[in-house]
């Protein structure tokens, strides 16, 4: 059997937009009530997908703002980034997107396997972004985009295996066609 996989993951995103709970949701399957603004902290947690264990390790970062400036340690090692936005915050919206030109420009690199978050949606009544917006903006970085709830622990799963399909798919390039050979 092939030992695990080793993958380093980074959730960003602006400060109170659920980047620790949904961290605990998945890795703990408990939604943490109280909030205590992170400094950063790091979470382990082998999982299975399509056939092969991953260790992952999960960086929760501090909350960044559009004026942070973005640490280097965040741009080596890690193989992909779930940047979380609050579907009740605008502020944590327009970061999210400073924040991905930020990881685009210190990488080097146009595209960087990303999944884009949007969480809280469960407080339909105090929603401001909808949606579509959240479509539109993953469609323009081509990255796949997830609503969730940290809270009801919708899709919390799904965002942590959907950042394995990116990092793999990236890893190992467009799906192989080597049957294409000719030799004459």
């Amino acid at each position: 059997m092939a030992p695990p996989k080793s993958r380093k993951i980074a959730i960003m995103g602006f400060r109170s937009v659920g980047k620790s709970s949904l961290t605990i949701q998945f890795v703990e399957n408990q939604f943490v009530d109280s909030y205590d603004p992170t400094i950063e902290n790091t979470f382990t947690k082998i999982v299975k997908n399509r056939g092969q264990d991953y260790n992952l390790e999960l960086v929760d970062t501090a909350g960044q703002d559009e004026y942070s400036i973005f640490p280097q340690a965040y741009s080596m090692g890690i193989h992909g980034y779930i940047l979380v936005f609050s579907v009740t915050s605008q502020k944590s919206f327009d970061v999210v997107q400073v924040i991905h030109d930020k990881l685009l420009d210190f990488t080097g690199q146009n595209r960087v396997p990303t999944i884009l978050v949007g969480n809280k949606n469960d407080l339909h009544m105090e929603r401001v972004i909808s949606t579509e917006a959240g479509k539109q903006l993953a469609n323009r970085w081509k990255a796949v985009f997830l609503e969730t709830s940290a809270k009801e622990h919708k899709s919390a799963e799904q965002v942590f295996y959907s950042i394995l399909a990116e990092i793999e798919k990236q890893q190992n390039g467009p799906s192989e066609k080597k049957d294409d050979c000719t030799i004459l």
